[in-house]
Formats: structure tokens, sequence, C-alpha cells
């Protein structure tokens, strides 16, 4: 009697399973059907939607290269560009040196280097033309 309610119980889960599995087929099969899995483009929303059609117009709000060079003093800061109010920057104070300097770049007010006094400064960037 106890046999039979376990292998009752095993075959309910088998069931299950195999109805699952076939859902599973179901929706593969409807989702390759309708022009398969979207694209990153077409999921994208809001900012992230902003970014990749800026990027795709050459337009890099997150560029990785040094910005434009100047003085770098209190009066003529160097300019860093950002889509936000905030950006982290790196900034290597000696040629010579492997140690990347890292600080936070806030809107407002112009901010230097802890480490060798260059001064920076957020200038706001659109995406949109």
């Amino acid at each position: 009697m106890m046999a039979s309610r376990f292998l009752w119980g095993t075959r309910m889960l088998a069931v299950q399973a195999l109805r699952a599995c076939g859902l599973a087929r179901a929706a593969a099969r409807s989702m390759a059907s309708g022009g398969g899995i979207p694209s990153d483009e077409v999921q994208a929303n809001d900012l992230e939607r902003e970014i990749m059609m800026a990027a795709r117009n050459d337009l890099y709000p997150y560029n990785i290269l040094a910005p434009k060079a100047s003085p770098g003093t209190k009066e003529e800061p160097n300019l860093v560009p950002s889509i936000t109010d905030k950006r982290i920057v790196g900034y290597i104070c000696e040629e010579d040196n492997s140690a990347v300097i890292w600080f936070w770049l806030h809107k407002g007010e112009t901010q230097h280097c802890p480490n060798c006094g260059t001064h920076y400064k957020l200038v706001p960037h659109h995406l949109s033309p």
C-alpha cells in the first residue's frame, strides 16, 4: 500500500515535469516564429537606449581617453564631460608612475587631484543632438 502511494506520487511528479517541458517547448517555438530573441536595442530603455543611439552616431559619453589637456590650474581646469552630476576620474600624476589615483568629480566647483594638485571640473555632456 505504501509503495503504491509512493509510485503514484512519483508518477504525478513525472507528469507535471513533462507538461512543464511541453510548455517550455511551445514557448521556444513561439519565440522562434516571432522573430527570435529581441536585440539589445529593442530591450534597452531610457538612458541605456540613449547611450546606444549616441554610440551609433560616434558620440561616446563614457570616453576612456584623456580629456583635452589644459594647464590644470584652478583658473583653467581640465574639463571632464559627464552625463550625470558626478563621475569618477583616474589620473596618473607622473609619466613613469604606474599607480592610478582615483577620485570623484562632482557637479559645481573645481576639484583637484589629491596627489599632485591638478584641477578638474565636471561639465555637462548631453547625448541628444
